[in-house]
C-alpha cells in the first residue's frame, strides 16, 4: 500500500534575487537571439508563477519551492540552424518570426563546447566553400547542428544534418570538422534531411566516428543517448528531478512509466528494486532503453512495451505508480481517459508545458478518483516563459 504523505498547506514560489544566486556573464547576441527572452531575471518569468499559484490553490495541492540551478552554461545539449552564405556561415536560432539567424558564437547559457562546435562547423564550412541551406530556394547544404556534451568525458556529440540523402556531398567538410574537433569529439553523425520541412533531423543516418552512443549516469543508473533520441539540456536540474520522482515512489511499488524515452527516469528505479514497465514509441529511444536495461543487474524487473502510449494502457493492470512525462501536446486522449477512470494508486506526472498540464489535470481530476496532492516547480528553461513542472496525483 502506498503512503500518501502528508499535506502542508501551498508554499508561494519564492522570490530570488540573481545578483546573490547566479553570476552570469554579459550576452553580446541580444536583441536579435529570441533564446532568453528575459535574460538576467531569475525565478520563473512573465505569469508563469503565478498561474503555478493559481492551479495550487484551486486543487488545494501543495506547492514546493521553485529549484534553480545556475544558468551560466547550462546547456548541454543544442539544435542550431545555419544559414548565410558559404563563405560567411551563420550558426545559432531564428530570429522571431522570420528564418533570418541570429549568430551566436559565444552564447553563454551553452556549455562552452556547444559554442567550440558551432566554431569548428562555421571554420569547415569556409575551408570547403560548401553552401549552407537557403528555404525559400531549398537550395544549399548544411540545415543544422546538434550538440550533446558527455559530462563524464566533456566530449561533444555532434550531428551535421545537410540537405542531401546520403553524406557525400559534404565528406570533405566532415572530415575538417573531425580534425578541429580532435579530443573532443565523442562521435560525428551525419544526418539527411532533403524535405521541405519544419523538421530538424530527417530520417536519412550515418555514422561517421566515435562511440554509438552518449552516456550519463541519472538517478544511480547509466543511461545512453543515441544522437536521434530527446534528452534535457539542463541536467544539473534534471538530476535534481529524476530524485524528485524516485521520491514518489514507495518500496515495493509496482511502476509503469508512458513516454520513457531512454529511461532517465525508470532505469534508476530497477537498481532499487521496483519492477518497471516502460513505454516508449521511438526508435531511438527504445535503442537507448535497451542498452539501458542490459547494463542493469536486474533487468529481469524490466519490460518494454513499444508503441504510442495511448495504444498501450494495457500497461497500466497491476500498476501502483504511473509516471508519465510526455511532450509538449500532453497525454494521448486514450491515456488521459485511462488514467482518470482506472486511476492507480498515484500518478507522477511532469510537464513541459503549463497550459497542457491545466488541461489534463482537469481532466484527471473530472471523475472524481484523483486528487492533487502536489506541484513542484523547477527552471530548467531559464530566462524564458517556460517552466518544468511535477504535478503528483494520488487517488482519492
Amino acid at each position: 500500500m502506498l503512503r500518501a504523505p502528508a499535506r502542508k498547506a501551498a508554499a508561494k514560489l519564492p522570490d530570488v534575487d540573481l545578483a546573490t544566486s547566479f553570476s552570469m556573464p554579459d550576452c553580446t547576441h541580444r536583441p536579435t537571439c529570441p533564446g532568453c527572452p528575459h535574460f538576467g531575471v531569475a525565478g520563473l518569468a512573465g505569469s508563469t508563477g503565478a498561474r503555478i499559484e493559481q492551479l495550487a490553490r484551486e486543487t488545494k495541492a501543495n506547492l514546493a519551492p521553485l529549484s534553480e540551478a545556475t544558468p551560466h552554461a547550462h546547456r548541454h545539449r543544442a539544435r542550431l540552424m545555419v544559414r548565410g552564405r558559404a563563405r560567411s556561415p551563420k550558426v545559432g536560432l531564428f530570429q522571431a518570426g522570420t528564418h533570418r539567424i541570429a549568430d551566436i558564437p559565444n552564447c553563454p547559457v551553452h556549455h562552452p563546447l556547444v559554442n567550440t562546435s558551432a566554431r569548428a562547423l562555421k571554420t569547415a564550412m569556409r575551408k570547403t566553400e560548401l553552401p549552407p541551406y537557403a528555404d525559400t530556394a531549398h537550395r544549399g547544404l548544411v540545415r543544422a547542428l546538434q550538440v550533446v556534451v558527455e559530462r563524464s568525458s566533456q566530449t561533444v556529440q555532434v550531428v551535421v544534418v545537410t540537405n542531401s540523402p546520403d553524406p557525400s556531398p559534404c565528406a570533405d567538410m566532415l572530415g575538417e570538422l573531425e580534425r578541429a574537433l580532435g579530443a573532443e569529439l565523442h562521435s560525428l553523425w551525419w544526418n539527411g534531411n532533403p524535405e521541405r520541412t519544419n523538421t530538424i533531423l530527417g530520417r536519412h543516418w550515418s555514422q561517421m566516428c566515435g562511440a554509438d552512443t552518449v552516456e550519463e549516469q541519472i538517478g544511480g543508473a547509466r543511461v545512453f543517448f543515441p544522437p536521434g533520441a530527446f534528452g534535457q539540456s539542463h541536467l544539473a536540474l534534471a538530476d535534481r528531478i529524476v530524485d524528485s520522482i524516485h521520491a514518489c515512489v514507495d518500496e515495493g511499488a509496482r511502476v509503469t512509466e508512458f513516454y520513457a524515452g531512454c529511461g532517465a527516469i525508470g532505469l534508476g528505479l530497477l537498481q532499487r528494486g521496483h519492477t518497471v514497465t516502460f513505454n516508449e514509441v521511438s526508435p531511438a529511444g527504445l535503442q537507448g532503453l535497451e542498452l539501458g536495461i542490459a547494463r542493469v543487474p536486474e533487468s529481469e524487473r524490466a519490460r518494454i512495451v513499444a508503441g504510442p502510449a495511448g495504444a498501450c494502457t494495457d500497461a497500466l493492470a497491476d500498476c501502483d505508480v504511473a509516471i508519465v512525462d510526455p511532450p509538449r501536446k500532453g497525454l494521448d486522449a486514450a491515456l488521459l481517459t485511462a488514467l482518470a477512470t482506472q486511476a492507480p494508486q498515484r500518478i507522477v506526472y511532469l510537464s513541459c508545458d503549463l497550459d497542457q498540464l491545466c488541461s489534463d489535470a482537469a481532466a484527471l481530476l473530472s471523475q472524481g478518483r484523483l486528487r492533487l496532492d502536489r506541484l513542484q516547480p523547477f527552471a530548467l528553461f531559464p530566462f524564458t516563459d517556460h517552466v518544468e513542472t511535477l504535478a503528483v496525483f494520488e487517488r482519492a
